[in-house]
């Protein structure tokens, strides 16, 4: 399947590990991915991230990079 990387900024941090990330005016719900995990790398509000999305349901996603 294919995935788009989008860039967004941070709006929210949600329960459960999720955020709240808009891109080009709509908001999608992200968690952060494998290698941005493992590494401990902080996403804060206001943060500019890279989302991956897949084109199946373009609401979640994946960030998959911290700016």
């Amino acid at each position: 399947m294919e995935e788009r990387q989008v860039e967004g900024v941070v709006e929210a941090q949600l329960p459960s590990g999720l955020y709240r990330v808009e891109i080009a005016g709509s908001r999608v719900t992200a968690h952060v991915g494998g290698g941005a995990g493992r590494n401990f790398i902080r996403v804060l509000v206001g943060d500019r991230v890279v989302v991956e999305l897949t084109a199946r349901d373009l609401t979640r996603g994946r960030i998959v990079r911290k700016l």
